[in-house]
């Protein structure tokens, strides 16, 4: 077996009841490793795993949740004898500006996308210590570039970059590596759903250039199916999202410049949007947030 090889391992991953997820599940699984879904839409993840077939089985868990963690990895050592790989991929989003976006949706993005991979990770670290093994988490182009609207999702992102940088240089003489990955936009039901939103859709797909580009899912299952396959420190989806951490410092005034003409309006039509729809609805983005912020953590 070749030393970065995935055949026979064991991978964890969240939120992989659809999109960037399940495509994992399903590449990895066909090179060979015994797959475990991890994540609270218990129906779908169940459907993947069936298509993929015996080396692949479901476990309903929050990420916002420690309980439901641990009862998850406990199922999983149980099923698969131990874990090598784990990919923090849950993930939601919100559309909407600080000041009318609704509270408990904001914070849900922190919770979920910031404290859900540290939860994954610190509950799932002592078996992948046993194995050497390597740990991703799923960041985002927002953690570079800091678009307005996305403040939560941005924050968190940038969070979890952050978060694994001090990590990796924790564990590195346990053995375990640590790797970050940077997706652009990419065609899933998130960004779909909020490209569909009456105001904020119009801001995301007025982003200039290679900004506002949406790649197909393949392009990121690509690059992240590599990425695993080599333990990879970073991932960036596609190759030119690194490029810009080398001029991440000039890109909030520019980004500020390039908002200003269509800030005011959008933040008026925000405000018209919420009347009509309420805060709430106004707010949430995709099935996988709808279904985090009506789920209640249970320890």
């Amino acid at each position: 077996m070749a030393k970065n090889s995935v055949n026979g391992k064991v991978v964890l991953i969240t939120g992989a009841a659809r999109g960037i997820g399940a495509g994992l599940a399903e590449r990895l699984a066909a090179q060979g490793a015994k797959v475990a879904l991890v994540g609270i839409e218990a129906e779908e993840q169940k459907a993947v795993a069936d298509k993929i077939g015996a080396g692949a089985q479901a476990w309903e868990a929050d990420v916002t949740s420690w309980d439901d963690l641990e009862r998850a990895t406990a199922g999983v050592v149980e099923h698969f004898g131990g874990i090598d790989i784990v990919i923090a991929n849950a993930g939601i989003a919100t559309s909407g500006f600080v000041r009318s976006v609704d509270p408990a949706a904001f914070e849900k993005v922190i919770e979920v996308d910031l404290l859900g991979v540290w939860r994954t990770f610190r509950v799932t670290l002592p078996h992948v210590i046993d194995r050497k093994g390597y740990l991703l988490a799923i960041s985002s182009l927002a953690a570079i570039t800091h678009a307005p609207g996305m403040a939560n999702y941005a924050a968190a992102k940038a969070g979890v970059e952050a978060f694994c940088n001090s990590f990796r240089a924790e564990v590195a003489h346990l053995g375990v590596k640590v790797g970050v990955a940077h997706p652009t936009w990419i065609r899933t039901d998130l960004v779909e759903s909020a490209d569909k939103h009456p105001v904020f859709g119009k801001l995301r797909t007025g982003m200039p250039g290679l900004l506002g580009k949406t790649y197909p899912l393949s392009v990121a299952l690509d690059h992240l199916q590599t990425g695993i396959t080599k333990r990879a420190r970073t991932v960036h989806v596609p190759r030119w999202v690194g490029g810009l951490k080398l001029i991440r410092a000039f890109l909030p005034p520019i980004i500020e410049i390039g908002a200003k003409s269509r800030i005011k309006k959008a933040d008026a039509a925000a405000l018209v949007d919420i009347e009509r729809r309420g805060a709430y609805e106004s707010s949430i983005t995709g099935q996988a947030g709808r279904a985090a912020t009506a789920s209640k953590p249970k320890g």
